[in-house]
């Protein structure tokens, strides 16, 4: 892999996390076809399918399970660390 598709692994997550297209684009404030889209591109990416979909339903497959419990954490910890550097943007700058 020579990127990394942070934005498409993240819109795994939230799918996988919600077990709904819609549910996780309403809480992100995009469309469902965009996460549609952004999972479909890393599925093809990695060559497995990560969702079994339905007209009713959401839920990971065995790889998609083994992928979002190993990058739930380090999601968590990509969003503290931005938070952190987010906290610097109120205090002055040193010289």
């Amino acid at each position: 892999m020579n990127e990394l598709p942070l934005a498409d692994l993240d819109a795994f997550a939230a799918v996988a996390r919600e077990r709904s297209f819609r549910t996780a684009a309403r809480k992100r404030g995009v469309s469902a076809s965009a996460l549609s889209e952004a999972v479909r591109r890393l599925e093809a990416r990695l060559g497995v399918r990560l969702l079994n979909r339905t007209t009713r339903s959401v839920t990971p497959t065995e790889a998609g399970g083994r992928l979002l419990d190993r990058l739930s954490p380090a999601l968590g910890e990509i969003a503290g660390a931005l938070d952190q550097v987010g906290s610097l943007r109120d205090s002055p700058a040193a010289p």
